[in-house]
């Protein structure tokens, strides 16, 4: 799809955790398109828990959002759905930028509640933190109270100046997902497709073009020029990276190489006496021996280049 409509960049940002993020990352990568690496993770703010988006801007906001999202579980009982305290976001806030989510978030949910005050109160705490790296998301889908909580959002944007950033919830690639998605949604929270009390999205979560972002927002194109900025503030990208084995070694055996090499060549003549009755003094000269010992060497040499004798040891 990327390569096809020539995305320049383009966001994940699952929900509870980032196991998507390398592969999607390697793979928009190979096709021209920069990937933005988020997550969304549940916090809770006295009786209400609800989604707040994180994305990475740079090496050390990738960790700092990885750290969150494991504490997310960690933290909590067996029974408990992943979330964490809000207060939990305000500390080491480098390198992370935070949204303030959909009228279903965190934000939202207080929202239609009418706790106003509070919202405000956390808009203030959250803004002297990440400064410029808070963005309160206006958003156009025609999901219910979403004009009235636009409206709140604009009035605390200019109130205590926080920048506002023109987002759309994407669930699937064209409008023509939007019945599988509906389903989809009612198998998650067992119903059925024709009961009215139930969550259900409008038909606007599809990825949006260019075109129909600007002609949605063209109200607020301050709104526009943040979500075409915010790019340019993240330059990290997941990468794979060589496994990190634990080191083993001996002051009186040597090196791993050197013990693996010992006790592997043991291990042989060992067999060999307890297989073929055949005495270590006759091994030099015995052509079975000398087989199996080009094949040990040969599978010693690839396990040294690969550099797991340590691996190999531990186990053992």
């Amino acid at each position: 799809f990327c390569k096809e409509k020539k995305i320049p960049c383009l966001g994940i940002s699952d929900t509870s955790n980032l196991c998507g993020s390398l592969e999607f990352a390697e793979n928009i990568s190979k096709v021209g398109t920069q990937p933005i690496i988020g997550t969304q993770i549940y916090f809770r703010f006295e009786d209400t828990t609800g989604l707040l988006p994180l994305i990475a801007l740079n090496e050390n906001g990738y960790k700092r959002i990885i750290e969150l999202s494991s504490r997310s579980y960690l933290e909590n009982d067996a029974l408990s759905d992943p979330h964490l305290d809000v207060k939990d976001l305000l500390i080491d806030t480098e390198g992370v930028s935070l949204l303030s989510g959909t009228i279903q978030g965190l934000f939202g949910k207080l929202f239609e509640k009418g706790r106003l005050d509070e919202i405000s109160k956390l808009y203030r705490s959250l803004s002297s933190k990440f400064n410029d790296n808070f963005y309160l998301e206006i958003q156009r889908h025609g999901d219910q109270n979403e004009i009235a909580f636009e409206k709140f959002n604009l009035e605390q944007s200019l109130k205590i100046q926080i920048p506002i950033i023109a987002t759309n919830e994407v669930y699937y690639l064209t409008p023509d997902m939007h019945e599988a998605h509906d389903a989809l949604t009612c198998i998650g929270s067992k119903t059925y497709v024709n009961e009215k009390n139930r969550i259900k999205y409008s038909n606007q979560h599809y990825f949006k073009s260019n075109e129909e972002m600007s002609k949605l927002f063209s109200d607020l194109p301050e709104a526009l020029e943040n979500n075409f900025n915010l790019p340019f503030k993240c330059n990290f990208r997941p990468q794979f990276s060589k496994p990190v084995l634990p080191n083993i070694s001996s002051e009186k055996g040597g090196s791993a190489d050197e013990i693996l090499k010992k006790d592997s060549l043991d291990g042989l003549k060992e067999k060999f006496l307890k297989v073929f009755k055949i005495e270590e003094n006759n091994l030099k000269t015995n052509d079975k021996f000398l087989k199996y010992k080009d094949r040990l060497d040969h599978e010693l040499k690839i396990i040294i280049e690969m550099k797991y004798p340590s691996y190999f040891l531990i186990v053992s």
